[in-house]
């Protein structure tokens, strides 16, 4: 073991939580003095890890430097009925197919964070591909209608009329199924997995065996204020190379840094509200830096801040340049309507002038053609229309 934790340290288990249920079951299990065996899900249903899992795969390799067993459930089963949590509209299924291609490289991305040699890894379809249709029923028959729609999510889509399909009814009691058939001691999630971790206990006692704790971690923000998640493209990708997550972080929403800095970079409180206090600027680019050095290393973390200042900081700029918010329901935009959205133009028409201009530059590069066309994500760019207005927006020049 790496860590100076021992199997009976429940505060390491209890930091940064939310939910806690229950500590006395919590210490009735430590008491033991085994390893005890914590479950934690990931669904497949996109091909990428981001930012927002570092904060229960960082838990959960403590955990695992204590001597506990992390017993990681690949939801390939589950990810094809899809997790209704926080969802406002039905989600469209997956086919196997596109849930195995999502997998290729889920547990090399969980690598980057968890000892894989000491990771027990489970695929939910090693025991949902072998029920048939009488097994399936047996399963639905363990909860109620009533009891399922106590959960948030089905009662916020009920009031607003929205659509609830039969299926997904159908997830909490996977999910719970998994924790009966790897027989968890915990489960950790998201604060938006409470429901599905205390059906997990639900159906264990009905199996016999002992209920699982549940405790649950913060969900951060994404870039732009809202849950992070790719379907909203304010997420940063734990493979992203580390200048182009340098330059994505760089443009995190300046209410979340309290958050970000806490959960994510760890440093000692005094630090850290020391850092708050001084120039956002430098306390964002100290945040991106530590989440570049946990993933890629010290170097490569120090690497991608200083590129990223002579790219922007040295040029005598503003200490003020805002950061852009991408326009809603945009794939991608010229850019003499693009300055217009954003508002570093009155109007369309006046940016296209000032784009023929030779006013308008993006990275110091004047650009002439008012029909560029720019696409959400990518490094942050700056834009710059005449010599007053300036903004970072995370965006690429397409071809």
């Amino acid at each position: 073991m790496s860590s100076t934790h021992s199997l009976r340290d429940a505060a390491l288990f209890e930091a940064n939580c939310v939910d806690f249920l229950s500590p006395g079951d919590l210490t009735k299990r430590l008491g033991e003095g085994r390893p005890l065996r914590i479950k934690f899900g990931m669904d497949p249903s996109s091909p990428d890890l981001h930012v927002g899992h570092l904060v229960q795969l960082r838990k959960l390799r403590d955990l695992q430097d204590a001597g506990h067993q992390i017993v990681l459930i690949v939801g390939d089963a589950t990810a094809m009925v899809g997790d209704p949590s926080g969802r406002n509209k039905l989600r469209p299924q997956l086919t196997r197919a596109e849930v195995e291609v999502n997998l290729a490289s889920y547990t090399e991305q969980a690598e980057l964070v968890l000892d894989m040699q000491r990771t027990e890894v489970r695929r939910n379809s090693e025991w949902f591909d072998r029920m048939d249709f009488q097994d399936i029923l047996k399963l639905t028959a363990r909860m109620t209608v009533a009891r399922m729609l106590e959960r948030d999510t089905f009662q916020k889509r009920v009031a607003a009329n929205e659509a609830i399909g039969i299926h997904e009814f159908l997830y909490p009691l996977m999910q719970g199924w998994d924790s009966v058939m790897v027989q968890s001691d915990l489960e950790l999630g998201g604060t938006d997995q409470l429901f599905n971790l205390l059906v997990g206990r639900q159906l264990q006692e009905q199996e016999g065996q002992v209920p699982q704790v549940c405790f649950t971690l913060p969900l951060i923000c994404g870039l732009d204020g809202r849950k992070m998640s790719k379907s909203y493209g304010n997420s940063v990708g734990l493979t992203d190379a580390p200048k182009d997550m340098f330059g994505k972080l760089m443009s995190l929403d300046d209410e979340s840094m309290d958050e970000w800095s806490r959960v994510l970079l760890r440093l000692p409180e005094a630090e850290r509200l020391a850092l708050l206090a001084g120039h956002p600027r430098e306390a964002k680019a100290t945040i991106a830096e530590g989440i570049v050095a946990f993933l890629h290393g010290e170097e490569a973390g120090r690497e991608a801040r200083g590129a990223f200042d002579s790219q922007f900081r040295d040029r005598q700029l503003p200490d003020d340049i805002p950061t852009l918010e991408w326009p809603a329901e945009c794939t991608d935009l010229p850019l003499s309507v693009l300055l217009g959205r954003v508002g570093l133009a009155a109007s369309g028409s006046e940016a296209r002038r000032l784009v023929e201009q030779g006013a308008v530059r993006l990275d110091s590069q004047p650009v002439l053609d008012p029909m560029c066309r720019l696409a959400p994500g990518g490094e942050l760019l700056l834009l710059q229309v005449g010599k007053r207005r300036f903004g970072y927006l995370a965006a690429r020049v397409l071809p």
